[in-house]
């Protein structure tokens, strides 16, 4: 029944794909490179996408690209990975930390209303679980108060909002592909937009500021660098890595995902001491992983217990961000004032649903819960 978190799922023939690009010789901006931008950008509908070496490299350029700097706010989620925060720090600018939904854990509109100020430029919303946000009321937030949208998509990779996927409700949406993730690159991210300028500011800063692309220079070695840029690329064995997992997760990934949700649900709902996210939240979700909820001590306890079976499980986030000593000595956050976050990071145990899961490893998992539960 030993199972791991999230582990990814790579077959030979992704091994073969990353061997053949190392035997090529051509290791960065080659076709898988161009091949898994071109199947994200058709699964999103963004018109732009490029291939970064991580999500907070995303973030961070889409922000600087906004013009984001020192003397401006951007709004945060108080219940995200750290990165979310790290990557406004980054800028120079101020990350402006607000509680969330108790039920979802995504950013919750009404914090957000109450932390905009004069220096406010950016919100950026993340899509927790791969449960969406509700945009429509943050893009009518950002439009009366004149801010930019940035989406944190790193758990969202096919998460939907009616027709209209994650990521483009806004200026720009960055999208996650470490190893607990849909599939992997190893470390890895993408940025996706569909304001050309966005794309090209974000495509300058990527490659340390370099005007001119290799595959575009009249003489070789000539190019110019007018910006300060950063070194955030992928590499094509990267893209060769995740490209087949990718094709996979299209075809028939995200109904496994589905599935294994389903087993869960089914298994936990006679079970009163255990909360699920209700299906009319997460029913536009993509699943990077099937979060329940479990009161008191008895968490910890459960933690404790699985991890001695072997049966992966983790928690997102146990301490929200303005609980890390990092940010909470920089702006003496009032700890006070996250109160659902604080009981999402207490109660949350975060199950997986990778889709080599065996029914008896489902069975098992959700068996074990509701005995130390119950």
């Amino acid at each position: 029944m030993v199972n791991k978190f999230n582990s990814p799922v790579i077959y030979d023939e992704d091994i073969e794909n990353v061997v053949s690009v190392i035997k090529s010789g051509w290791l960065i901006h080659g076709k898988y490179h161009n091949k898994l931008e071109a199947e994200i950008r058709d699964l999103t509908g963004a018109k732009y996408c490029m291939l970064l070496s991580s999500c907070t490299a995303a973030l961070h350029l889409s922000l600087l690209a906004l013009g984001t700097g020192k003397g401006d706010e951007v709004i945060v989620p108080a219940q995200s990975h750290v990165a979310t925060a790290h990557s406004v720090e980054y800028t120079g600018a101020k990350a402006v930390i607000v509680d969330v939904d108790p039920v979802t854990g995504n950013v919750a509109p009404e914090s957000v209303l109450k932390a905009i100020s004069k220096k406010t430029k950016v919100i950026l919303p993340v899509h927790l679980a791969g449960v969406p946000c509700d945009m429509k009321v943050l893009k009518n937030i950002a439009k009366d108060n004149s801010l930019f949208i940035i989406e944190d998509c790193a758990h969202s990779i096919g998460s939907v909002i009616g027709n209209k996927h994650v990521g483009t409700f806004g200026e720009g949406g960055c999208f996650s592909f470490y190893p607990t993730k849909h599939f992997t690159t190893g470390e890895g991210g993408a940025f996706v937009t569909n304001k050309k300028s966005l794309y090209e500011k974000v495509s300058k800063l990527r490659a340390f500021g370099i005007n001119t692309p290799i595959k575009m220079r009249k003489l070789p070695g000539k190019y110019d660098v007018k910006h300060l840029g950063y070194n955030y690329r992928m590499t094509d064995f990267q893209a060769a890595l995740g490209y087949g997992q990718f094709i996979r997760l299209r075809k028939r990934g995200f109904e496994v995902r589905k599935s294994i949700v389903k087993k869960y649900r089914e298994g936990f709902k006679g079970n009163k001491n255990i909360f699920m996210v209700p299906e009319k939240h997460d029913k536009n979700s993509s699943y990077m992983f099937f979060p329940i909820y479990v009161n008191g001590k008895a968490r910890d306890n459960l933690l404790l217990r699985l991890k001695a079976l072997g049966i992966g499980v983790s928690v997102h986030y146990m301490t929200p961000i303005p609980f890390m000593t990092y940010y909470k000595k920089k702006y003496r956050y009032n700890t006070a004032e996250f109160k659902n976050a604080k009981s999402i990071g207490k109660r949350q145990v975060c199950l997986p649903l990778q889709v080599d899961l065996s029914d008896k490893q489902i069975n098992g998992a959700i068996s074990t819960i509701n005995k130390e539960t119950k």
